[in-house]
């Protein structure tokens, strides 16, 4: 089943990013994903099916069923 992602949810990813951080802000949903680093603010677009495949958990929703 596909998760549903909202604009502010924050996510943790499998791998870190370089400046040692997991966690990531989504910033914009679609076809594409746009995240941003909170460690570092650093941005980057991810197609759907990559972002999905790489999230570990969810940290912070912003779905008000969750």
């Amino acid at each position: 089943m596909a998760e549903r992602f909202f604009i502010g949810d924050v996510v943790e990813l499998k791998k870190e990013h370089p400046c040692g951080s997991k966690q990531w802000e989504i910033m914009r949903t679609g076809a594409d994903f746009r995240i941003k680093c909170m460690g570092c603010q650093h941005q980057l677009m991810l197609p759907r099916p990559k972002l999905e495949k790489s999230v570990k958990k969810i940290i912070k929703s912003n779905d008000p069923l969750r």
